[in-house]
Parts: C-alpha cells; structure tokens; sequence
C-alpha cells in the first residue's frame, strides 16, 4: 500500500564543506514539481546543485542537475520507492564546499539527506480513486445521494434523462461497499455503465 507525506521535512547536512539541504513534500505532478525546483534555485541562487527526485505515478522522475550521472537524482527516487512513498517530491541544494566526494560519496550524501529529511514526517495511505457511472429510476435519485455521501463519494455529474444518470468518484476502499448497498437499496432497478468518464 503506497504512502504519501501529511507535510513537509527538510534536513540538513554538511559533508566534507559541501552544504545538503534536503527538503521532502507533497506533490501531485511533474508540473508542479518543476516549478518547485524552479522556486528553490531562484532562492539558492549560489548553490552548486538542485537535484531532484519525484515519484507520482507516470510524472515520476530523477534530475542530476549537472552532478555525475546517476549520483543524485536516481539515489534520491530510490529512497522514495523504498519507503512506499507515492505523490512525494525530493529535492536537495548543495552548496559546494570544495572538497570532491567521489561518486559513491555523493551517492550516500544524497540518499542520506532524503532518508534524514524523511524521518519523522507523518504519512498517510494514499486513497486511490475509481470513477463510478449507473443509472436509475428518478425515485431513487434521493436515497443515491444518500448513499454517496455516507461513503464520502464525490458526485461528479448528473444528467436527467428517460432515466437519472451519476457519474461518481469513490475510493477503492469504499468502492465495493457503496456498489453493493445501491444495488440492495435500488432492488435491481440500478444499472451500472462500462463508460466511465475519466477522473
């Protein structure tokens, strides 16, 4: 079960005169991601390097940010997917102290900076969300609503036809539970469409 941060953590650490500001946050999107790491370089403008690390699904991704290859930004993804983080971004903001590290120095200085920013920040499961779509007889409009808002369902769309037609948003977890009691408090008036429309 994937996890996300309820906050942020930063940490900081100094390797051999090298500055690591580590900072570990939620985040939905590759998009928002770069602008965050846009944010921190306009701050650290003396910083040798901003690396980060963004694992969300298919926006998930790694930036070296001008360090050797594979030193940074894949170390960082992989302390994320150790930890079951899912919707997290990394970042870290080295401020160069004129000693090199060599690449498993750096390897360890990044990983250890995320691990350390991480520690003690609360995590939540992350609630995964399924898009629901069924028609019934106007009748039962009211007693669906009902139901949808028992289960903490988001209703998404109605349309009012020969039929009512809802297009809802329900977690996985809840999803089953919510189908079933439609289907008992609808008596087998309640038909459920393939065509869902996506989230």
């Amino acid at each position: 079960m994937p996890f996300t941060l309820q906050h942020a953590g930063h940490a900081e650490l100094e390797i051999k005169k090298s500055r690591f500001l580590a900072c570990v946050e939620p985040m939905r999107d590759r998009a928002a991601a770069l602008q965050r790491v846009a944010e921190l370089k306009a701050a650290h403008p003396a910083a040798a390097h901003v690396c980060w690390a963004l694992l969300a699904g298919g926006h998930s991704a790694a930036n070296d940010d001008g360090e050797p290859s594979g030193t940074a930004g894949r170390p960082m993804l992989e302390v994320l997917r150790h930890q079951q983080l899912e919707g997290v971004l990394a970042t870290v903001v080295r401020y160069y102290g004129g000693v090199k590290l060599g690449a498993g120095g750096l390897v360890r200085a990044y990983t250890d900076s995320v691990a350390r920013a991480l520690d003690g920040v609360p995590r939540s499961e992350l609630q995964r969300w399924l898009t629901l779509h069924c028609r019934l007889p106007y009748a039962l409009e009211g007693q669906a609503r009902r139901l949808l808002q028992k289960h903490a369902a988001t209703l998404e769309q109605v349309t009012h036809e020969a039929l009512v037609s809802l297009v809802f948003s329900v977690t996985e977890r809840e999803a089953a539970a919510l189908r079933q009691a439609l289907e008992d408090s609808c008596h087998g008036q309640l038909q459920w469409l393939d065509t869902a429309v996506p989230e």
